[in-house]
């Protein structure tokens, strides 16, 4: 989950993420958002990593994982009580009580699953951040990847959607939550960004030959044997372009995709970064893509 500027819906999202989807763990890539969502992720991270321990046991959480660019384990402390209830209590100053409260109530929500956090030093865009997060997860065995978004639009009820369409068919490499099958909507959008998302899918479809209806999704599980079937390390699209990119990409490789639907809320905390140089990104990009696509096929 790609973050910047995204503090306030840590809480609400990981919640219900954690709630509703027993056992998956969250990798969080954050590019030094100035509101303080790496610190906040950070503070949750670790009382969910000492939540386990014996009554009057003292824990220090530390960070879960030996993460580059990770930020130093926090003076955070972990009481067990006589119920076995973890109590948690700060002694670094940087750490409020309030970043404390709200880490415990995520924590009561977990079910098996663990929060990482990676830092990175600067805004460095949505593409590399993904790609981060899939190096990340390979290296350490994870068998299905998932792309999904903070702010709330990707509803934690359609990931468990999305995971059992992988569980129940394990022929499809790829499942992609779609606003553009019978089923899917978008909600509380206002019509032009409708507008643009559906041109955006239609023009891409017809540049690349690819029959998926909503190209530009950005919530989808990979089996991790598709995505070490690409180079990864070759992507250069780095705004909302990704998604298509990565779709075609995967399709080259031979993966089966289908499309599930889903329902994708207009977000109600913060701030869209949808702004005109990713629109002019996506269409530069799909128009050489497709180009070339069909310059390979004249050639033929």
């Amino acid at each position: 989950m790609p973050t910047y500027n995204e503090r306030e819906n840590l809480e609400p999202t990981l919640s219900e993420l954690f709630a509703r989807n027993p056992g998956i763990d969250v990798l969080i890539v954050d590019d030094s958002s100035p509101d303080g969502t790496g610190h906040a992720a950070d503070v949750i991270s670790r009382v969910i990593a000492a939540r386990t321990g014996v009554p009057g046991m003292r824990v220090l959480a530390k960070t879960n994982s030996p993460l580059s660019g990770a930020a130093p384990a926090t003076g955070l402390e972990c009481f067990v009580d006589e119920q076995g209830a973890p109590v948690f209590a700060s002694s670094d100053a940087s750490v409020s009580t309030e970043e404390v409260a709200r880490a415990h109530r995520v924590n009561q929500c977990t079910n098996g699953s663990h929060l990482h956090v990676l830092h990175r030093k600067a805004k460095q865009g949505l593409g590399s951040a993904y790609v981060q997060g899939f190096s990340w997860a390979l290296a350490h065995h994870y068998d299905v990847i998932c792309e999904m978004d903070m702010d709330g639009s990707h509803r934690p009820a359609d990931l468990r959607r999305i995971l059992g369409e992988l569980e129940r068919h394990p022929e499809v490499d790829v499942v992609l939550g779609s606003r553009r099958v019978p089923g899917g909507r978008t909600e509380d959008w206002p019509w032009y960004r409708d507008a643009i998302s559906r041109a955006g899918s239609l023009y891409s479809r017809v540049m690349l030959g690819l029959d998926i209806r909503d190209m530009t999704s950005g919530f989808r599980a990979y089996r991790a044997s598709v995505l070490r079937r690409i180079d990864l390390s070759s992507i250069e699209a780095n705004g909302y372009v990704f998604q298509i990119d990565m779709t075609r990409r995967v399709i080259e490789a031979g993966a089966i995709v289908k499309e599930v639907p889903i329902t994708f809320p207009e977000r109600t905390r913060g701030h869209s970064k949808m702004d005109g140089a990713i629109v002019r990104e996506a269409m530069s990009r799909v128009t050489r893509w497709g180009l070339q696509r069909r310059f390979k096929r004249n050639k033929r």
